[in-house]
């Protein structure tokens, strides 16, 4: 059976129980890392996947706190020995500036370095991107302060569905992105510009008729808010979670 893994779940200031939000997608023949702070390998470590098995990569905005740790990801797999091929999506905003970063670090120049594909996304909803044995991945963008993403899974063995907003303010892109999925996985940074709140999260959980949301991405450390939980069961009432690193959501 297919499963997501909480990588991170932290907004931009993480601490040291709370990684930055990216989580991985694990299906049979198929390990889809969904964004890259820090350095995912050290998680994926901690939850048994090995760092080859990784086969797809997702990013979902060009922000530091999703896409920092892709330059020491790629360069620990590069010396692990990595050969088998990786596939990176995203929007073209987010792989143009990629390339570039990649670039002003010359890895074109390091040696035998394994074969990457950035295969660029369209910003229409429901754009596919990809496709295995165990589920598909649509994306749409969101509405954040750059071109963002949101990420719809349909399990085929379960025929579950499980969506992850990204961060976004509260608009119908996700409410469409959502619709009937049985699990969603929604940002709580709070009620600022580009971000959206436990309380809203709740009501666009509510609109897309989903069957339980998590939150995640949401104030962690010095910055937690007591009445995160309690704010969005109020006004959801279906199952409520605060996502947490290394949490296991089965579908």
């Amino acid at each position: 059976m297919a499963k997501i893994i909480i990588l991170g779940s932290s907004n931009a200031i993480a601490n040291k129980d709370h990684e930055n939000t990216h989580m991985v997608l694990i299906g049979n023949t198929r390990i889809v890392l969904i964004d890259s702070p820090s350095n995912p390998i050290l998680r994926l470590q901690d939850i048994g996947v090995e760092y080859n098995d990784i086969t797809d990569l997702i990013l979902t905005h060009f922000h530091p706190d999703h896409i920092s740790g892709v330059p020491i990801f790629l360069m620990d797999m590069w010396l692990r020995g990595r050969t088998k091929p990786l596939d990176i999506y995203g929007l073209d905003y987010t792989l143009e500036r990629m390339e570039n970063l990649m670039d002003a670090y010359g890895w074109k120049n390091w040696p035998k370095f394994f074969p990457v594909t950035f295969n660029r996304l369209p910003s229409e909803e429901m754009t596919p991107v990809l496709s295995s044995a165990d589920f598909d991945i649509f994306s749409s963008e969101v509405r954040h302060m750059v071109p963002t993403i949101g990420l719809r899974m349909e399990f085929k063995d379960s025929n579950k569905i499980a969506v992850y907003s990204c961060d976004t303010q509260p608009c119908q892109e996700v409410v469409r992105l959502a619709r009937g999925a049985n699990i969603l996985i929604h940002e709580a940074s709070g009620d600022v510009i580009g971000h959206s709140s436990s309380k809203q999260a709740a009501e666009i959980a509510v609109e897309a008729d989903v069957g339980q949301l998590y939150l995640i991405h949401y104030p962690t450390g010095d910055f937690w808010q007591d009445n995160l939980l309690e704010d969005a069961r109020n006004h959801f009432d279906g199952k409520v979670t605060l996502a947490e690193d290394l949490m296991v959501l089965e579908v």
